[in-house]
């Protein structure tokens, strides 16, 4: 069964006390890599963990990779054809489960047909900044974004208030999406972000 909102938002204090990295499921963050595929992540340790300004792409959702995503989001074509180290065992893989810039992600569901064209959002290793910086935009491509990711996971979105703890500061989403700049960079400054640093 899927968890409720209200459980999710309830669990968040006591994910925090833990690790300090939540999911957008409200518990400690998991591994978005799975044994014997590519290590992803900014760090490269199979979590889509929040490093701050050094990742200006924002790699925070976690989905099973499909072999368009790179070509569709209009990036070099590294999702087939590059291995990385892999998890649980020495060598090289292939990616498997990998993950996305926040605008990477908001790109290809606008691209490529909406939220059902993906395999599959792994919401347990889903970083919950991911969640919190899709509401506070009012892009249609974020707001899109953040619908499937409550879809996709099993939040339902029936106008219920969401609490999210933003920079010390509890902000409450009722039905809105409140109104801030996402950028790949987290400058606050609107721009089409190409950069290598929000790939791979």
């Amino acid at each position: 069964m899927v968890p409720s909102l209200a459980l999710v938002l309830i669990s968040l204090p006591l994910a925090s006390a833990k690790s300090g990295v939540m999911s957008i499921m409200g518990k400690e963050l998991g591994y978005c890599s799975q044994p014997g595929t590519a290590m992803t992540g900014f760090t490269r340790d199979g979590k889509c963990g929040d490093v701050g300004p050094a990742d200006a792409g924002a790699h925070h959702v976690c989905i099973q990779m499909k072999s368009d995503f790179c070509t569709v989001t209009g990036q070099p074509n590294w999702c087939t054809t590059r291995t990385f180290p892999c998890m649980g065992k020495a060598g090289q893989c292939s990616i498997g489960n990998w993950c996305v810039c926040q605008w990477a992600f908001a790109r290809y569901l606008e691209r490529a047909g909406g939220c059902d064209s993906i395999v599959d959002l792994v919401c347990d290793a889903t970083n919950m900044a991911a969640f919190e910086a899709y509401s506070r935009s009012n892009r249609p491509e974020h707001v899109a974004a953040l619908e499937c990711i409550k879809k996709k996971c099993g939040f339902v979105n029936d106008g219920a208030e969401v609490e999210s703890q933003v920079e010390g500061e509890v902000d409450v989403v009722k039905g809105i999406i409140l109104d801030s700049n996402m950028t790949c960079g987290g400058s606050g400054k609107e721009k089409d972000n190409d950069s290598q640093a929000c790939k791979a």
